[in-house]
């Protein structure tokens, strides 16, 4: 018997929403930072717009008429409930679709969730600046992986499972390319930094917000280059934030769903087609045809995942 498909809906956007949470405390960790090592006049805002550039909310965030400042650009990604990408926002929806599908989610989830939820709701946004607020980056993604912990330890390994894990890899996938997208809006306008010793620190900085810059030096041996980064983070398939493990995660779970209900559907196409994306290149041809642009394509594709599967299992 196949799932409803409101509770295949609530399964799969609540994974999205708690992965969307630690995403937006991923990135805003990265313009935080690159804001704090720029050294020219209006810098630390321009590295927290293009930050928000990234995220998709720097139009919502001028229409405000606020200044691009870094307590006025942490508040609206955290705490803002007219943002609804804030970590505010995510938490609180996540909570929503759990409590939506409470028979379909387990004791350990629900409560892992729940009670970060009740925490989070009882911070106050103007204690939070500097240091706090570097500290509270780290605490939400620990509440993303006591999440993805309890869901991964105790929920059964089925059609549920599988929309669960759907939303968590598409989300992820979306969010790495996005990183990245970030580097390209900082370097745009300054060709002459490529290759510089700031150029090289805010690579550095994209690994340490995909929690990889450990793993990249086990893997390369090397100082951090541009190049390598980038195939670390988006061709590389033992890195599981990379683009290639999440659009291969993304192919064989929607293949699972097809197994269960014994159907092929377009969204099993289209994770094919994302997935053959970053399966048959280089980082040579990617670079020469534009990362940028690249990336750009891979939103897209991966959009279109989501768009298919919820029209494909009845999402409504």
């Amino acid at each position: 018997m196949s799932m409803l498909g409101r509770t295949a809906q609530n399964l799969f956007w609540l994974s999205r929403y708690v992965e969307r949470a630690e995403n937006m405390a991923r990135l805003l960790e990265v313009g935080y930072r690159m804001s704090l090592t720029s050294r020219r006049e209006g810098g630390a805002s321009e590295h927290l717009i293009s930050m928000m550039r990234a995220a998709e909310v720097d139009e919502a965030f001028g229409a405000t008429g606020r200044q691009a400042d870094l307590d006025t650009v942490a508040h609206y990604m955290m705490f803002d409930a007219g943002n609804p990408s804030s970590v505010y926002s995510c938490l609180m929806a996540a909570r929503t679709n759990a409590r939506s599908v409470r028979t379909a989610i387990t004791i350990d989830m629900w409560e892992s969730l729940n009670a970060g939820w009740l925490e989070f709701s009882q911070i106050k946004p103007r204690d939070v600046r500097g240091a706090k607020l570097l500290g509270l980056l780290s605490w939400v993604k620990q509440l993303s992986h006591e999440f993805r912990g309890a869901l991964l330890g105790t929920i059964l390994r089925d059609d549920g499972f599988a929309f669960s894990q759907a939303g968590n890899f598409v989300e992820r996938a979306d969010n790495t390319a996005r990183i990245l997208d970030v580097k390209y809006y900082v370097l745009l306008p300054r060709a002459k930094m490529v290759g510089g010793d700031l150029d090289i620190q805010q690579w550095t900085l994209i690994l340490r917000a995909a929690s990889a810059h450990r793993s990249y030096l086990h893997v390369y041996h090397d100082r951090y280059k541009a190049h390598n980064i980038a195939d670390f983070l988006m061709l590389r398939p033992e890195m599981p934030r990379s683009l290639i493990f999440c659009a291969r995660y993304i192919e064989d779970t929607l293949d699972s769903l097809a197994g269960i209900y014994g159907k092929r559907q377009e969204c099993q196409e289209a994770a094919a087609q994302l997935c053959a994306m970053v399966s048959n290149t280089n980082m040579e041809t990617i670079f020469a045809h534009g990362l940028h642009e690249f990336l750009t394509e891979f939103i897209a594709r991966n959009n279109r995942v989501s768009e298919t599967l919820s029209a494909s299992y009845n999402f409504y």
